[in-house]
Protein backbone atom coordinates (compact mmCIF):
# COMPACT_ATOMS: atom_id res chain seq x y z
CA UNK A 1 0.00 0.00 0.00
CA UNK A 2 1.25 3.35 -1.34
CA UNK A 3 -0.28 6.74 -1.19
CA UNK A 4 1.82 9.82 -2.75
CA UNK A 5 1.42 13.52 -4.15
CA UNK A 6 3.80 15.72 -5.82
CA UNK A 7 4.76 19.01 -5.20
CA UNK A 8 2.66 21.98 -5.69
CA UNK A 9 -0.21 19.14 -6.74
CA UNK A 10 -3.69 18.42 -4.62
CA UNK A 11 -3.82 15.06 -6.28
CA UNK A 12 -3.44 12.45 -4.00
CA UNK A 13 -1.97 9.33 -5.99
CA UNK A 14 -2.10 5.36 -5.18
CA UNK A 15 -0.88 2.10 -7.26
CA UNK A 16 -3.54 -0.32 -8.73
CA UNK A 17 -1.25 -3.25 -8.73
CA UNK A 18 -2.48 -4.18 -12.23
CA UNK A 19 0.83 -4.34 -13.76
CA UNK A 20 3.99 -5.80 -13.43
CA UNK A 21 6.37 -3.05 -13.86
CA UNK A 22 7.66 -0.73 -10.67
CA UNK A 23 5.80 2.60 -11.09
CA UNK A 24 7.42 3.46 -7.57
CA UNK A 25 10.77 2.33 -5.83
CA UNK A 26 12.36 3.01 -2.89
CA UNK A 27 16.07 2.86 -2.25
CA UNK A 28 17.93 2.65 0.68
CA UNK A 29 20.67 4.81 1.69
CA UNK A 30 23.52 2.13 0.75
CA UNK A 31 21.48 0.79 -1.86
CA UNK A 32 21.05 -2.71 -0.30
CA UNK A 33 17.78 -2.57 0.46
CA UNK A 34 14.93 -1.68 -2.38
CA UNK A 35 10.96 -1.91 -1.98
CA UNK A 36 9.48 -1.55 -5.76
CA UNK A 37 5.54 -1.27 -5.69
CA UNK A 38 4.21 -2.29 -9.47
CA UNK A 39 1.05 -1.26 -10.80
CA UNK A 40 -0.02 1.55 -12.67
CA UNK A 41 -0.35 5.33 -11.04
CA UNK A 42 -3.89 6.14 -10.49
CA UNK A 43 -5.62 8.93 -8.79
CA UNK A 44 -7.84 9.11 -5.53
CA UNK A 45 -9.74 11.30 -4.04
CA UNK A 46 -9.04 12.46 -0.36
CA UNK A 47 -12.60 11.24 1.13
CA UNK A 48 -11.60 7.63 -0.36
CA UNK A 49 -8.03 7.68 1.20
CA UNK A 50 -10.09 8.76 4.22
CA UNK A 51 -12.45 6.08 4.16
CA UNK A 52 -9.90 3.15 4.93
CA UNK A 53 -8.16 5.55 6.96
CA UNK A 54 -4.94 3.42 9.07
CA UNK A 55 -3.86 3.82 12.55
CA UNK A 56 -0.46 2.79 14.51
CA UNK A 57 -2.65 0.02 15.88
CA UNK A 58 -2.71 -1.81 12.87
CA UNK A 59 0.85 -2.09 12.48
CA UNK A 60 2.68 -5.32 12.95
CA UNK A 61 6.09 -4.09 14.24
CA UNK A 62 6.80 -2.99 17.44
CA UNK A 63 10.06 -1.14 18.52
CA UNK A 64 11.68 -2.71 21.38
CA UNK A 65 14.51 -2.03 23.31
CA UNK A 66 15.52 1.55 21.58
CA UNK A 67 17.51 4.19 23.24
CA UNK A 68 17.72 7.77 22.12
CA UNK A 69 20.90 9.37 21.70
CA UNK A 70 21.04 12.18 23.90
CA UNK A 71 22.12 15.87 23.35
CA UNK A 72 25.32 15.79 24.95
CA UNK A 73 26.33 12.36 23.56
CA UNK A 74 25.47 14.09 20.08
CA UNK A 75 27.34 16.72 20.46
CA UNK A 76 30.56 15.07 21.98
CA UNK A 77 30.54 12.81 18.55
CA UNK A 78 30.15 16.00 16.44
CA UNK A 79 33.56 17.57 18.05
CA UNK A 80 35.23 13.86 17.26
CA UNK A 81 33.77 14.58 13.51
CA UNK A 82 35.17 18.33 13.30
CA UNK A 83 38.44 16.87 14.06
CA UNK A 84 38.38 14.08 11.53
CA UNK A 85 36.56 17.14 9.17
CA UNK A 86 39.79 19.29 9.75
CA UNK A 87 42.54 16.42 9.91
CA UNK A 88 41.23 15.39 6.30
CA UNK A 89 40.24 18.42 5.31
CA UNK A 90 37.10 17.67 4.06
CA UNK A 91 34.24 20.29 2.88
CA UNK A 92 31.36 18.71 4.62
CA UNK A 93 30.46 15.58 6.26
CA UNK A 94 26.57 14.73 6.39
CA UNK A 95 25.98 12.86 10.29
CA UNK A 96 22.57 11.76 11.12
CA UNK A 97 20.39 10.64 14.11
CA UNK A 98 16.89 9.23 15.49
CA UNK A 99 14.05 10.97 17.68
CA UNK A 100 12.52 8.81 19.12
CA UNK A 101 8.36 9.38 19.70
CA UNK A 102 6.47 6.85 21.85
CA UNK A 103 2.42 6.81 21.21
CA UNK A 104 1.67 4.89 24.83
CA UNK A 105 -1.81 5.28 25.35
CA UNK A 106 -2.64 7.46 22.22
CA UNK A 107 -3.94 6.49 18.90
CA UNK A 108 -2.41 7.96 15.77
CA UNK A 109 -3.84 7.89 12.60
CA UNK A 110 -0.99 7.70 9.91
CA UNK A 111 -3.69 8.30 7.07
CA UNK A 112 -4.46 12.02 8.42
CA UNK A 113 -0.81 12.26 9.39
CA UNK A 114 0.02 11.88 5.67
CA UNK A 115 -2.68 14.90 4.85
CA UNK A 116 -1.00 17.01 6.82
CA UNK A 117 2.11 16.67 5.83
CA UNK A 118 0.39 17.38 2.67
CA UNK A 119 -1.31 20.55 3.69
CA UNK A 120 2.10 21.88 5.62
CA UNK A 121 4.51 21.58 2.67
CA UNK A 122 2.86 22.55 -0.93
CA UNK A 123 6.18 22.23 -2.55
CA UNK A 124 7.30 18.54 -1.28
CA UNK A 125 7.13 15.11 -2.35
CA UNK A 126 4.53 13.57 0.22
CA UNK A 127 4.42 9.81 0.86
CA UNK A 128 3.38 7.42 3.34
CA UNK A 129 3.63 3.30 2.84
CA UNK A 130 3.16 -0.03 4.07
CA UNK A 131 4.76 -2.97 3.12
CA UNK A 132 6.52 -5.99 4.23
CA UNK A 133 5.98 -4.86 8.12
CA UNK A 134 7.75 -1.25 7.23
CA UNK A 135 6.04 2.01 7.34
CA UNK A 136 6.95 5.14 6.60
CA UNK A 137 6.00 8.58 5.53
CA UNK A 138 8.26 11.49 4.63
CA UNK A 139 7.97 14.84 2.74
CA UNK A 140 10.39 16.59 1.33
CA UNK A 141 11.66 18.43 -1.93
CA UNK A 142 15.03 18.04 -3.26
CA UNK A 143 14.83 16.82 -6.48
CA UNK A 144 17.11 14.36 -6.99
CA UNK A 145 16.44 14.39 -10.64
CA UNK A 146 13.76 14.56 -12.84
CA UNK A 147 13.73 13.26 -16.89
CA UNK A 148 11.53 15.03 -19.41
CA UNK A 149 10.64 12.29 -21.64
CA UNK A 150 9.71 14.54 -24.36
CA UNK A 151 12.50 16.97 -24.16
CA UNK A 152 15.42 14.63 -22.51
CA UNK A 153 15.71 17.53 -20.19
CA UNK A 154 17.29 16.67 -17.15
CA UNK A 155 16.10 18.90 -14.03
CA UNK A 156 18.20 18.69 -10.52
CA UNK A 157 19.14 20.89 -8.02
CA UNK A 158 21.77 21.83 -4.90
CA UNK A 159 19.79 22.09 -2.17
CA UNK A 160 22.40 22.63 1.39
CA UNK A 161 22.60 24.73 4.34
CA UNK A 162 19.83 24.81 7.09
CA UNK A 163 18.66 27.88 9.03
CA UNK A 164 15.58 29.00 10.82
CA UNK A 165 13.47 31.20 8.01
CA UNK A 166 13.72 34.83 10.43
CA UNK A 167 17.56 34.02 10.59
CA UNK A 168 20.72 35.34 8.06
CA UNK A 169 22.98 33.27 6.33
CA UNK A 170 26.63 32.76 7.77
CA UNK A 171 30.00 32.39 5.97
CA UNK A 172 29.44 28.33 7.49
CA UNK A 173 25.91 27.93 5.70
CA UNK A 174 26.87 29.28 2.14
CA UNK A 175 30.18 27.16 2.16
CA UNK A 176 28.64 24.08 2.67
CA UNK A 177 26.54 24.62 -0.13
CA UNK A 178 29.16 25.39 -2.40
CA UNK A 179 30.71 22.01 -2.85
CA UNK A 180 27.30 20.30 -3.56
CA UNK A 181 26.44 22.46 -6.60
CA UNK A 182 30.17 21.92 -8.02
CA UNK A 183 29.86 18.31 -7.56
CA UNK A 184 26.53 18.22 -9.00
CA UNK A 185 27.66 20.24 -12.09
CA UNK A 186 30.93 18.69 -12.42
CA UNK A 187 28.84 15.45 -12.97
CA UNK A 188 26.09 17.06 -14.97
CA UNK A 189 28.96 18.16 -17.56
CA UNK A 190 30.34 14.78 -18.22
CA UNK A 191 26.77 13.98 -19.93
CA UNK A 192 25.75 17.24 -21.38
CA UNK A 193 27.01 19.85 -23.80
CA UNK A 194 26.05 22.42 -21.53
CA UNK A 195 24.47 22.73 -18.13
CA UNK A 196 22.58 25.66 -17.37
CA UNK A 197 22.45 26.81 -14.13
CA UNK A 198 20.38 29.28 -11.90
CA UNK A 199 21.53 31.69 -9.16
CA UNK A 200 21.14 30.73 -5.73
CA UNK A 201 18.36 31.71 -3.75
CA UNK A 202 16.27 30.61 -0.38
CA UNK A 203 14.23 27.66 -0.60
CA UNK A 204 11.74 27.11 2.15
CA UNK A 205 10.39 24.26 3.86
CA UNK A 206 8.22 24.85 6.77
CA UNK A 207 10.07 26.40 9.56
CA UNK A 208 13.49 26.60 8.29
CA UNK A 209 15.29 27.08 4.92
CA UNK A 210 18.18 26.39 2.39
CA UNK A 211 19.97 27.52 -0.24
CA UNK A 212 19.28 26.78 -3.26
CA UNK A 213 21.00 26.01 -7.02
CA UNK A 214 18.60 24.92 -10.04
CA UNK A 215 20.04 22.75 -13.17
CA UNK A 216 18.81 21.92 -16.55
CA UNK A 217 21.10 19.67 -18.98
CA UNK A 218 19.99 17.66 -22.48
CA UNK A 219 20.65 14.38 -22.19
CA UNK A 220 20.34 10.56 -23.33
CA UNK A 221 17.68 8.45 -21.73
CA UNK A 222 20.30 5.73 -21.72
CA UNK A 223 22.42 7.87 -19.43
CA UNK A 224 19.69 8.71 -16.77
CA UNK A 225 20.53 5.53 -14.32
CA UNK A 226 23.66 6.22 -14.78
CA UNK A 227 24.00 10.09 -13.29
CA UNK A 228 21.73 9.17 -10.67
CA UNK A 229 24.17 6.52 -9.65
CA UNK A 230 26.83 9.58 -9.52
CA UNK A 231 24.22 11.80 -7.78
CA UNK A 232 23.51 9.62 -5.11
CA UNK A 233 24.60 10.25 -2.22
CA UNK A 234 24.94 13.84 -3.19
CA UNK A 235 27.37 15.46 -0.40
CA UNK A 236 24.16 17.13 0.98
CA UNK A 237 23.37 13.71 1.92
CA UNK A 238 26.73 12.31 2.69
CA UNK A 239 29.52 14.86 2.18
CA UNK A 240 32.69 15.29 0.04
CA UNK A 241 34.40 12.58 -1.17
CA UNK A 242 32.13 10.60 -1.31
CA UNK A 243 33.54 7.29 -0.74
CA UNK A 244 35.58 8.88 2.39
CA UNK A 245 32.43 10.08 3.76
CA UNK A 246 30.28 6.69 3.18
CA UNK A 247 32.71 5.10 5.39
CA UNK A 248 33.02 7.98 7.68
CA UNK A 249 29.41 7.53 8.65
CA UNK A 250 29.26 3.76 9.09
CA UNK A 251 31.93 4.96 12.06
CA UNK A 252 30.53 7.58 13.17
CA UNK A 253 26.57 6.99 13.13
CA UNK A 254 26.06 4.05 15.40
CA UNK A 255 22.59 2.88 13.33
CA UNK A 256 21.76 1.97 9.74
CA UNK A 257 20.30 4.78 7.64
CA UNK A 258 17.57 2.58 5.84
CA UNK A 259 15.68 4.31 3.65
CA UNK A 260 16.69 7.78 5.23
CA UNK A 261 18.74 9.69 2.85
CA UNK A 262 18.09 7.04 0.02
CA UNK A 263 16.02 8.43 -2.68
CA UNK A 264 12.44 7.26 -4.43
CA UNK A 265 11.44 7.05 -8.13
CA UNK A 266 8.72 7.59 -9.30
CA UNK A 267 8.06 6.81 -13.08
CA UNK A 268 4.97 7.87 -15.31
CA UNK A 269 4.12 8.83 -19.16
CA UNK A 270 5.96 11.73 -18.90
CA UNK A 271 8.41 11.90 -16.88
CA UNK A 272 11.00 9.85 -14.72
CA UNK A 273 11.42 11.72 -11.04
CA UNK A 274 14.00 10.94 -8.44
CA UNK A 275 13.38 12.18 -4.71
CA UNK A 276 15.64 12.41 -1.83
CA UNK A 277 14.13 10.96 0.86
CA UNK A 278 14.78 13.00 4.03
CA UNK A 279 12.57 14.48 6.79
CA UNK A 280 10.99 11.08 7.30
CA UNK A 281 10.13 8.62 9.73
CA UNK A 282 9.84 5.14 10.31
CA UNK A 283 6.42 3.97 12.44
CA UNK A 284 6.08 1.06 14.54
CA UNK A 285 2.99 -0.33 16.36
CA UNK A 286 4.26 1.53 19.71
CA UNK A 287 6.20 4.42 18.50
CA UNK A 288 8.75 6.13 15.63
CA UNK A 289 11.87 7.06 14.82
CA UNK A 290 12.21 10.38 13.18
CA UNK A 291 15.54 10.68 11.28
CA UNK A 292 17.51 13.66 10.84
CA UNK A 293 20.71 14.79 10.22
CA UNK A 294 23.69 17.68 9.25
CA UNK A 295 26.05 18.92 7.73
CA UNK A 296 29.16 19.17 9.15
CA UNK A 297 31.85 21.64 8.53
CA UNK A 298 35.51 21.99 10.17
CA UNK A 299 33.05 25.56 11.18
CA UNK A 300 30.23 23.88 13.00
CA UNK A 301 29.17 23.98 16.39
CA UNK A 302 27.79 20.99 18.06
CA UNK A 303 25.41 22.86 19.81
CA UNK A 304 23.71 24.42 17.02
CA UNK A 305 23.86 21.74 14.96
CA UNK A 306 22.01 19.57 17.45
CA UNK A 307 19.18 22.43 17.63
CA UNK A 308 19.15 22.03 13.39
CA UNK A 309 18.42 18.80 13.78
CA UNK A 310 15.35 19.73 16.33
CA UNK A 311 14.09 21.85 13.75
CA UNK A 312 14.20 19.37 10.97
CA UNK A 313 12.60 16.52 13.61
CA UNK A 314 9.66 19.44 13.70
CA UNK A 315 8.95 18.43 10.17
CA UNK A 316 7.04 15.50 11.39
CA UNK A 317 6.04 15.73 14.74
CA UNK A 318 4.02 18.76 14.12
CA UNK A 319 2.22 17.05 11.54
CA UNK A 320 1.51 13.91 13.93
CA UNK A 321 -2.61 13.62 14.40
CA UNK A 322 -3.44 11.79 17.37
CA UNK A 323 -6.88 10.73 18.00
Amino acid sequence: MIFFRFPFSEIIYTIDETSASAAVSFLSFDQSEKLDFKGNVKAISVNDFLNHEVFNDELKMELLDFKEEPSEEYQKKLLSVIDFIKDNQLSKLVISRRKLVEFKDSKLSLSQTFLNLCESYKNAFVYFFIKDGECWLGAFSELLGKFDKETSIFSTMSLAGTIPVDESWTNKEIEEQKPVTSFIENILLKYADEVKKSETYDHFSGNIKHLRTDFKAKITEEDLEKIIDELHPTPAVCGIPKEMCRNAIENFEPHPRNFYAGYIKVETEENVQYFVNLRCAEFFRNAALVYVGGGITSESSPEKEWRETELKSDAILKNLSFK
